[in-house]
């Protein structure tokens, strides 16, 4: 961590009980453009007393949020949703200059926030119970659900805008109020949504916004106040974050890494295939948990399909994320670079290094151009484990069965596609492929709004998932009321 000080660069601030705070932490960072390097702001790291009034404010508020109506907070989720839709623009351009991205996928990443918060609008639905008369004589029960109270959700650098909106929405929906702890690397527009929905009418202490690193994270998830913990990241911070959840009797839901397979039958149709793998591969910089990381060639398509990846890859054009003419943009920082390198470098005396993306990427700027080995295994460990960036391990396999083989060693169960025309084929992966998320001929199986966040095994720690009606369950808590009258 830095100690910057520089009056002319915007200092984050916090967020709490409706108001901008600055912060008076002295340990400060520098939040830099990735596409140029240069610092765009300062971010203090919030305080334990920070934090704790952020948990305090949303405890005072929340009896009052709770007893709103159902049909009130869905208003409130409505104008919510309006001004995200108003202000896409502004987000899009936020996100590509504190992560990276391309504009059209910071586009894409406000579109699929924004379906969440659609989803949540449905609240006098979501809510509703269930009741059962007679189910003894004279005797009638019925189920109502609560919100959990207090919820912390720490989220991710790779969507900044998305995966916060993945979790607040709905949990406020449920009666709860929140405490978003977001990315220390990307914390800009969790600070705009923060603002939008105070200004979509939200009551003070209902949403905050703090910020920092592993002492952040640790005060929030072992705080007396907090009931539930949402969080998504690295596979090792997902196993922290669940045991001392669990340790101090919360609820958690923990998203982790990934290792996401993509596998090529003989019958697929190779040019659109291709077309999908270099997407779900390369786009985002590869800085997705829904990324195609590694790509399984059976039969005899192997050879052709690795030459159309090479060609296709060295065709992708780096440059940063608001020029029309740019397919890829920056790794998140140097050092994440420098770790990616590391990995190329170690791998590339195991497997034959294929499209080298160490070499003649911009200099300014996180650059690390989209990289393919080739007679990658699974005792190598750029197969074991998720690299997170622009990196696609290149593995063969004889048939079907040899491709689910090496699909199900892996420690991962985010997310496996089958690139294929074969029904056979495709019915068959769909029911012995280890994984939470699968798809047919699609690049990035990620789940809509309406459905759950379905990670398997290192993937995911907890019982419920985001998003869907999981998230409705976890962020409510059901009771049961037997009733009968004399």
């Amino acid at each position: 961590m830095t100690t910057a000080q520089n009056p002319e660069i915007y200092k984050v601030p916090n967020f709490i009980g409706g108001r901008l705070e600055e912060s008076t932490s002295v340990s400060i960072e520098e939040i830099p453009n990735p596409a140029t390097g240069e610092a765009i702001a300062l971010l203090p790291h919030s305080s334990p007393e920070e934090v704790d009034r952020a948990v305090a404010s949303a405890k005072e508020a929340l009896p009052g949020w709770a007893a709103t109506p159902v049909p009130d907070r869905a208003q409130i989720l409505f104008r919510f949703k309006r001004l995200l839709e108003e202000h896409t623009d502004e987000l899009s351009a936020l996100i590509t200059q504190e992560n990276g991205k391309t504009l059209s996928e910071a586009r894409g990443e406000v579109r699929r926030g924004i379906e969440v918060v659609d989803y949540a609008c449905g609240a006098p639905s979501l809510l509703m119970g269930g009741k059962l008369q007679e189910i003894a004589r004279g005797i009638d029960q019925e189920l109502n659900r609560f919100p959990v109270g207090v919820v912390a959700g720490i989220t991710p650098f790779n969507f900044p805008a998305m995966i916060p909106l993945w979790m607040a929405p709905i949990a406020l929906m449920c009666g709860n109020a929140f405490v978003l702890k977001p990315s220390q690397r990307t914390p800009l527009c969790s600070i705009r949504l923060a603002e939008f929905a105070h200004a979509a009418g939200f009551p003070d202490g209902v949403l905050s916004v703090v910020h920092g690193a592993a002492d952040a994270v640790k005060t929030l998830v072992s705080h007396p106040d907090v009931a539930a913990v949402s969080f998504v990241g690295s596979a090792s911070v997902a196993r922290y974050v669940y045991e001392l959840a669990a340790l101090n009797g919360k609820r958690v839901q923990a998203l982790g890494g990934a290792k996401n397979h993509l596998v090529v039958m003989e019958d697929a149709d190779l040019e659109q295939t291709v077309d999908t793998i270099i997407a779900s591969a390369f786009g985002n910089a590869g800085q997705r948990c829904l990324s195609g990381s590694v790509v399984v060639g059976v039969g005899s398509v192997a050879d052709p399909l690795l030459s159309k990846l090479s060609e296709a890859a060295a065709a992708l054009r780096l440059g940063p994320g608001d020029r029309d003419d740019t397919d890829m943009g920056p790794v998140i920082r140097r050092e994440r670079k420098q770790e990616l390198i590391a990995h190329i470098n170690a791998a590339a005396s195991q497997a034959l290094l294929v499209s080298d993306g160490r070499t003649g990427c911009p200099e300014e700027g996180f650059y690390l151009g989209p990289t393919i080995l080739d007679r990658v295994t699974p005792a190598m460990d750029v197969w074991k484990e998720e690299l997170f960036g622009p990196v696609l391990a290149n593995m063969r396999a004889t048939d079907l069965d040899e491709a689910l083989d090496l699909i199900n060693q892996s420690e991962f169960g985010n997310q496996a596609s089958i690139f294929t025309a074969s029904g056979k084929y495709a019915r068959e992966f769909q029911r012995r492929a280890d994984a939470g998320m699968l798809g047919v001929n699609i690049g990035v199986a990620a789940a809509m709004a309406f459905f759950p966040f379905t990670g398997w095994k290192r993937s995911f720690l907890g019982d419920l998932h985001a998003t869907g009606a999981d998230a409705v369950r976890f962020y409510t808590r059901q009771k049961i009321v037997t009733t009968r009258w004399f």
